[in-house]
């Protein structure tokens, strides 16, 4: 049987500590990679660059993205869904992240803060332990 799947665009975004910046959807309780899911004719990048500007104001070129690959993880908010996410790692600059659209919080997290935090199976078995 084929497990139903989820197709996304995630964001790796580190602070000069080394951080990850996880974000929690408002009505949901688990903190994951900023991104989102592709409208229609977007590439994987320029999804997550709008992805990225509704949810944290951030103004990105889907250019300067570094394609890590396509990671696979059960997804945290839709039980017997998985997620199957186009990752990239995303240089903010002097850009700070604004929790908006339906963004409920944003935090900067390091493997040990994880531990504390409900962390989506994406980002705990693929990011975090680096």
């Amino acid at each position: 049987m084929t497990v139903p799947s989820i197709r996304v665009s995630a964001a790796v975004i580190t602070d000069g500590d080394g951080r990850l910046l996880l974000v929690r959807k408002s009505g949901t309780t688990a903190f994951m990679q900023p991104g989102g899911k592709p409208e229609p004719g977007e590439t994987a990048a320029e999804t997550l660059a709008r992805e990225l500007s509704e949810e944290l104001g951030l103004t990105l070129d889907a250019a300067d993205f570094a394609p890590l690959g396509e990671f696979t993880a059960a997804a945290a908010n839709e039980p017997g869904f998985v997620v199957i996410a186009d990752v990239f790692t995303v240089e903010i600059g002097d850009q700070q992240p604004v929790a908006a659209a339906e963004i409920a919080e944003l935090r900067w997290v390091s493997p040990s803060d994880a531990a504390a935090l409900e962390v989506a199976p994406l980002a705990s078995e693929n990011f975090l332990p680096a």
